[in-house]
């Protein structure tokens, strides 16, 4: 047996353990915290290829959007936050409003066309969705579908529609319709969607129900029913989508995105994860994993083939004209959907 008191061997099993916990101090230091509106098997996704090409670890609290953003506003600088990646660009705008987003890399920011970032470099876009009609293809006619969103808030629709407007996903659509139109008419349009509509608690209610013939058609973002129908198969898929022409609101386009928050304990690192998002290796990770069906943002990357070609879409609106959804959020209260 050899005694620990030989002066070599205790040296050597010293420096071994300074050097085992300084790894495991290391490794615990790059472990990110993000903070993640965006659908939970994208994020898994990601997160896992990231860790598997950089080191970092990623530690994930999920939520929705605007629930995230108000508990980052909450939290302030002592937030555990490092990243912050939602869905729609509102709730980004918001916290970049109240200064707690830092500027993104300009080789980061580089990656994406400019229409699709903050205006201002505090956050960098990712993906994109189109808004849509989802129609149950025994009930109704696509040609008999009205050709405004706006028309879906008069009587003939009663019975016809469903919306959830308690989704994270339906305040930029609203805020859209209040940067074209304005406060009143936005209202009236509630209103009439509030008598109008069956109630979700998301879109996936609201598609599933379109398909088994609960309601005749539904306001969602493209993507819920590419999954649905993905998961069905075309046998058991009876719904289809409509697509608003690109001169009405009800085309619009909305632009997810990701920022590092100012106080990030590791904000390098974070920068890492955001120029992980925006590189091609991700990018087409999102493109095709038959799981996302959103549109990657990246030039030369082509969206899943199942979706409208990105080209004929319309751009998103100036991000600034969306604003951070309160005055939608007020609306919706006033309107009795919320």
């Amino acid at each position: 047996m050899i005694s620990l008191r030989t002066p070599t061997l205790f040296r050597r099993l010293t420096l071994a353990a300074l050097l085992a916990g300084a790894w495991a101090n290391a490794a615990q230091a790059l472990t990110l915290t993000l903070y993640s509106a965006q659908h939970e098997q994208t994020v898994n996704l990601l997160i896992k290829d990231f860790a598997k090409q950089s080191g970092i670890n990623v530690q994930v609290r999920s939520g929705e959007g605007p629930e995230l953003a108000a508990q980052l506003l909450t939290e302030g600088s002592a937030s555990p936050a490092d990243v912050y990646f939602t869905e729609n660009s509102p709730e980004l705008m918001r916290l970049q409003q109240q200064g707690l987003l830092a500027p993104v890399r300009p080789s980061t920011l580089a990656q994406i066309p400019a229409r699709y970032n903050s205006p201002q470099g505090a956050w960098v876009g990712v993906l994109a969705r189109e808004n849509v009609l989802v129609y149950n293809t025994t009930m109704i006619a696509p040609q008999a579908i009205a050709h405004s969103l706006l028309a879906l808030a008069q009587p003939a629709w009663k019975g016809k529609i469903a919306i959830a407007p308690s989704d994270g996903d339906f305040l930029p659509l609203v805020s859209a319709v209040l940067a074209s139109r304005g406060k009143a008419a936005t209202l009236t349009w509630l209103r009439g969607l509030h008598s109008n509509a069956q109630i979700f608690d998301d879109d996936e209610g609201v598609t599933a129900a379109v398909n088994r013939g609960a309601v005749a058609l539904g306001i969602i973002n493209n993507y819920y029913w590419a999954r649905l129908s993905t998961e069905l198969g075309p046998i058991a898929t009876h719904s289809a989508l409509f697509h608003y022409a690109n001169d009405d609101v009800g085309a619009l386009v909305n632009v997810s995105g990701a920022a590092q928050l100012k106080s990030a304990h590791h904000p390098e690192a974070a920068q890492q994860f955001l120029a992980y998002l925006t590189s091609a290796r991700a990018q087409n990770l999102l493109a095709r994993n038959h799981v996302t069906f959103e549109y990657p943002l990246r030039p030369g990357v082509a969206a899943d083939p199942g979706l409208k070609a990105f080209n004929q879409l319309p751009p998103p609106p100036d991000l600034n004209r969306l604003g951070d959804d309160r005055d939608a959020a007020q609306l919706l209260r006033q309107a009795g959907l919320l």
